[in-house]
């Protein structure tokens, strides 16, 4: 008994595919974006029939149900069996009722519609054009690119730096719908913070991105912020990102693990207000005493001062350094391969199609490397720690600014109770 194989992969859309699928045929045909080998399989079928052909799925035969019909027509005359996705089904037996054969090319030529609807879609991936639909909100359709709209990009600007300034996801939101009457859910600002486009990058459905396709509303510095911001207020209880106290969501009690939250405490018939730090979920009984909210913050502001220097230059900086340099010379050295693309097509060593697909992968590539390098600490953190060792600086600011920096820093304020006595110990968040 002969057996063979035929697989058909279109670049743009296909995965490589997996051979281990066909071991023990005889013979693999396998054509990658033009369908050559199928010619020479059905050549080689009229000269020296095999008893079997497999196949993953009927449009690998053509692009049209007609030709599929066809194939399937010349196939059955040379007496060939198929085994269709590692089943076999004898074409004399069960493809012969004109019902059964109505229908199957029916359901390839709407599966042939929508590969066609990929195709175009992967051609203008490979064109950095961006996807179908609705361009997002501060920009307009252009005609090969994002152009932005200068009536509403001042309101998509201003959101990106109130979060900056205050990083407070729901502060940002409740801003545009005061200052601009710019109603948007909680849901719609994170997915505003984190929209590659806005940081000049066109993100595709399969997960991939080209990075500086169109004008960016935010610089890379500012993306890289709000990321970490992101990443911090996650571990953050909810509802504390924006809280109006800097303390809010970093403070632990050691004694019994739980986080302490602010509370604040009126006298009778006074209009003055006390803050207090209390282990609400305590296990504890008696539970965990309160603690004066102004107290704690002072002690905060004064070991930050103190233990923020030693800290930052505990950091391996030379490792840091290292791991930057490494990043922007892969980012240098496919920047520098793709600006050769264009001469190696000219010059006929590459054909349109090679080096479209190349230049593509090597866009995403470094779309990938720039996200990695967003991820690292800033490079002046050294001289930022000795800035803000000042305790005039933390003095000066408001709450919400307090609260900013306060999470740039720490991750974590843990009360140390000693009897009747505390203090306090920093998390810095590297």
């Amino acid at each position: 008994m002969t057996t063979v194989a035929y697989c058909y992969t279109d670049p743009l859309i296909d995965p490589k595919p997996d051979l281990s699928l066909w071991q023990g045929v005889d013979r693999v045909y396998q054509d990658l974006g033009q369908r050559s080998q199928l010619q020479q399989l059905l050549s080689d079928c009229q000269t020296a029939p095999p008893d079997y052909l497999y196949i993953r799925c009927l449009e690998e035969l053509g692009d049209s149900a007609t030709e599929i019909g066809d194939r399937l027509a010349l196939l059955q005359a040379l007496g060939v069996k198929v085994a269709i996705g590692g089943s076999s089904a004898d074409l004399g037996t069960e493809l012969t009722l004109r019902t059964d054969l109505l229908q199957l090319l029916h359901a390839i030529e709407q599966k042939q519609r929508s590969r066609r609807l990929r195709q175009g879609h992967a051609r203008n991936r490979l064109n950095a054009l961006p996807p179908p639909g609705k361009a997002p909100y501060g920009y307009r359709r252009g005609k090969e690119k994002y152009a932005i709209d200068r009536t509403t990009a001042p309101v998509v600007k201003d959101f990106f730096e109130n979060f900056l300034l205050f990083g407070s996801l729901r502060g940002a939101v409740r801003h545009l719908a005061q200052k601009y009457g710019k109603k948007i859910s909680v849901t719609t600002g994170r997915r505003w913070l984190t929209n590659p486009v806005y940081r000049g990058d066109t993100a595709y459905q399969n997960g991939e991105t080209i990075a500086n396709t169109h004008v960016p509303i935010i610089s890379r510095e500012e993306a890289a912020q709000i990321d970490r911001l992101l990443r911090r207020n996650r571990q953050l209880p909810p509802r504390t990102a924006s809280a109006p106290r800097s303390l809010a969501g970093l403070v632990v009690c050691s004694e019994c693990q739980a986080p302490m939250t602010v509370v604040s405490v009126t006298a009778r018939r006074q209009k003055r207000e006390y803050l207090y730090l209390r282990a609400l979920q305590c296990p504890q009984r008696p539970k965990c005493s309160a603690i004066a909210y102004e107290q704690v913050l002072e002690q905060t502001i004064a070991s930050i001062c103190r233990d923020l220097p030693d800290a930052v230059a505990q950091m391996n900086f030379p490792q840091l350094d290292s791991a930057k340099k490494s990043l922007l010379d892969a980012i240098a050295n496919r920047e520098e391969i793709l600006a050769q693309l264009s001469q190696l097509a000219s010059t006929g060593i590459l054909d349109e199609e090679t080096a479209s697909l190349r230049a593509y992968k090597l866009r995403t590539e470094i779309s990938q490397l720039q996200a990695q390098f967003a991820t690292l600490p800033p490079v002046n953190l050294r001289s930022v720690a000795q800035a803000v060792s000042i305790s005039q600086f933390w003095l000066d600011l408001s709450e919400s600014e307090r609260r900013f920096y306060f999470r740039e820093f720490i991750n974590q304020i843990q009360i140390l109770r000693q009897g009747m006595t505390w203090q306090i110990r920093l998390v810095f968040v590297f």
